[in-house]
């Protein structure tokens, strides 16, 4: 989100080539000044203080506590928490950041954009009171995206789309389509509709940690993307990773990002042939223990949103797809 909001802000035209957006909340619906009052003055009541000057003097732990308080009281069921926000002030931040990269100035901006495949595990599948949703609730849920009469159908086709899955799994895909997979493809689908590059992936591979209930959760693809694991041994959701799989994957991701950086393509040798997104293949990068590039990764999702024409193609014999590379192979 704020990668997006530099590359489009007007004090940085000509200083910014390219840009990785990695999982961007573009699904947040982002506040002016005027909406986001409420929650200063929640914040502000918090923390025991009337003016900003007051909360520069209090210690860091009762910024933090304070923080806790307003995560509590913003809290709604089946969303992703998001006490702070980005506000649309017209002076740090003019518009919503996903527009910039579409329209103006930025749209000449290289882009590549990805999420991973089950994004909302991260703050909701070790939670026991998600994990014992009901159908009923989260159908519910569904009803305030879909309204109540295509909720049995959307319901329906999360089912389908994950066979065997739990009320809290058809939750979570919904949280991670809504926030994160499906503003990712719709400005993946404005940009490659308007001619300007941009390469698309996804985040696949699972992690065994916590019983394997995390998936391929958000941040996951962090210390792959920068192959530094030894940064990372205080993060319990690494546990139990195969270090082939997971030394190979680092490469491929790491090569991929540095190529991206350097030249405005993510192609090395150590990749099948990542192609640019477009709105005829939708070339999609699938990093998992094997990496393939996929025709239209995220049809199902697309399609059930209303995006594009064409539906999903079979899963066995995706369109696009190349010879996949193994995580592990050297």
């Amino acid at each position: 989100m704020s990668t997006a909001a530099l590359a489009g802000h007007p004090e940085t035209q000509g200083l910014i080539k390219r840009v990785i957006l990695q999982s961007p909340p573009f699904g947040l619906d982002l506040p002016t000044p005027e909406v986001y009052g409420e929650r200063v003055a929640a914040y502000l009541e918090l923390a025991g203080v009337k003016t900003a000057a007051e909360l520069r003097a209090l210690d860091w732990p009762e910024l933090i506590g304070a923080g806790l308080g307003l995560f509590a009281r913003t809290a709604r069921w089946g969303y992703w928490p998001t006490p702070f926000l980005p506000v649309i002030d017209g002076v740090t931040l003019k518009r919503h950041p996903a527009g910039t990269l579409t329209q103006g100035a930025a749209k000449g901006v290289d882009v590549m954009i990805g999420w991973t495949r089950e994004e909302a595990n991260f703050g909701f599948a070790l939670d026991e009171g998600y994990a014992a949703a009901t159908r009923e609730q989260v159908t519910a849920r569904i009803a305030d995206t879909f309204g109540a009469d295509r909720a049995p159908e959307a319901y329906a086709e999360y089912e389908r789309a994950r066979p065997g899955s739990r009320p809290a799994d058809v939750l979570m895909d919904l949280i991670t389509d809504e926030l994160f997979r499906i503003p990712g493809l719709r400005l993946a689908e404005a940009r490659a509709e308007s001619g300007h590059p941009v390469w698309a992936y996804q985040f696949d591979l699972p992690t065994p940690a916590y019983e394997s209930r995390l998936g391929a959760a958000h941040c996951l693809e962090l210390p792959f993307v920068f192959a530094n694991f030894d940064q990372w041994a205080h993060a319990p959701f690494l546990a139990g990773l195969t270090p082939a799989v997971r030394d190979g994957l680092a490469t491929a991701m790491h090569r991929a990002w540095i190529a991206f950086v350097r030249t405005g393509d993510p192609n090395h040798a150590g990749l099948p042939r990542w192609d640019r997104y477009d709105t005829q293949g939708r070339s999609t990068m699938r990093f998992d223990s094997v990496v393939t590039a996929v025709g239209d990764l995220a049809g199902a999702s697309r399609v059930l949103y209303g995006d594009g024409l064409p539906g999903p193609v079979s899963a066995g014999t995706p369109a696009g797809a190349s010879t996949g590379t193994r995580a592990d192979t050297p």
